[in-house]
């Protein structure tokens, strides 16, 4: 019967795999791995400016809406996310053969200073956070005439 066994590398020509060199090829020429997605503690965040707002997209795909924190201080504004891990439980620690999916807290920082912060809008839906920013007003100087005293 098939089996799942740990990956060993062998040091012969037996374990010569062709298509090892292209993904190994790839990843130099990118300078990214492809399982990079959360490796740095970030995630990957579009943001367009659609006139009157700024949108921001961010991927977090698997997250529940509960583990997703937005926070605001002063001109940053904080996303954090955390996924736990489904096999730190005692019961479930030994059924695992491979884990490959990433697992931890996650946070990114953006500067909201020309952003009217009261009117952010967020919504999460299928593993895309969106975030509708409304921009600040421009506020134009007024143009005063002083009198010249005699």
């Amino acid at each position: 019967m098939f089996e799942l066994r740990p990956y060993r590398r062998l040091n012969s020509a037996a374990a010569y795999n062709p298509f090892r060199e292209i993904e190994d090829f790839e990843r130099r020429f990118f300078n990214e791995p492809f399982d990079a997605f959360f490796r740095s503690g970030e995630f990957r965040t579009d943001i367009t400016d659609e006139g009157e707002n700024f949108v921001l997209e961010a991927d977090l795909p698997g997250f529940d809406k509960k583990d997703i924190r937005l926070d605001l201080s002063e001109n940053t504004l904080t996303i954090n996310a955390e996924r736990h891990f489904e096999h730190e439980h005692d019961d479930k620690k030994d059924k695992y053969l491979r884990v490959e999916r990433s697992y931890g807290k996650y946070s990114r920082q953006f500067d909201v200073s020309a952003i009217n912060t009261d009117a952010i809008r967020a919504k999460y839906e299928n593993g895309v956070l969106r975030l509708t920013m409304p921009k600040k007003q421009k506020t134009i100087p007024e143009t005063k005439q002083l009198a010249i005293d005699d």
